[in-house]
């Protein structure tokens, strides 16, 4: 199926065990090769759920998650969609864990198979492919909050990844550091999907939007988003401009 989506949600629908309603009710989205998409929604709407369920860390109540066609039924099959998609978590702190910023970002490639020399080569030109070099010795915990996400984010693309998930990248982050991401984030030549409350970022950075909000998806682009006269075809959804 070489014409099929990277990633394909198929009638999915989901419930919190101590809820009554489904918080995604028969939902379907794809992700395609080099597709850049922004997902918007309110507050508990589901968004990061969507997110675990396409990485098998949640299992569907109903409904298919296929990766690049396949139907991926059990820990195995998600454990190779795990080999080449990247999900950064909304907290940095959730995804660091060694001592220096260096031996984080080059766990992947050494869970890989790399070699230490090798894991160790790759981290250190990722680093100075995102202008991060000069953090490589530092002790990741002692970073601030900005660093703490680019090194993040480090971490998944040492491991070359083809598809990004990204959960709200900018929360806390100031301008100069936003604006940095965006550099990052608009040079990689990945497919992705970013969940963010901040249209500005998804205007920067992506070119078709998900709206998720009471169970369902409606799709469309993000130049709708925005025009000369600043309008909003989701102007009934409140959001905010500049932050996250």
């Amino acid at each position: 199926m070489t014409n099929a989506p990277l990633i394909l949600l198929q009638d999915i629908s989901h419930r919190y065990a101590d809820a009554e309603n489904l918080i995604l009710n028969k939902v379907h989205i794809s992700l395609s090769e080099h597709q850049r998409v922004g997902l918007i929604g309110p507050n508990g709407c589901g968004k990061t759920t969507l997110f675990h369920l396409i990485m098998g860390l949640l299992k569907p109540l109903s409904g298919t998650v296929r990766y690049k066609g396949k139907v991926l039924a059990g820990d195995k099959d998600f454990g190779e969609l795990r080999e080449e998609v990247g999900l950064l978590f909304q907290d940095a702190d959730d995804q660091l864990f060694s001592p220096t910023v260096l031996e984080d970002v080059a766990f992947g490639p050494l869970n890989k198979g790399a070699a230490p020399a090798e894991a160790r080569d790759i981290a250190q030109q990722t680093l100075k492919d995102l202008g991060l070099s000069h953090l490589e010795r530092r002790i990741t915990h002692h970073l601030s909050g900005g660093e703490k996400k680019l090194v993040a984010l480090a971490t998944i693309l040492a491991m070359h990844p083809r598809v990004l998930l990204l959960d709200e990248p900018t929360n806390n982050l100031d301008q100069q550091t936003q604006s940095r991401l965006i550099g990052i984030i608009n040079g990689l030549d990945l497919a992705f999907m970013i969940i963010s409350h901040d249209y500005d970022f998804l205007v920067a950075t992506c070119e078709d939007l998900y709206l998720l909000d009471k169970g369902h998806v409606t799709s469309g682009h993000t130049s709708h988003l925005h025009t000369h006269h600043h309008a909003h075809p989701h102007g009934a959804h409140p959001h905010k401009h500049g932050d996250a």
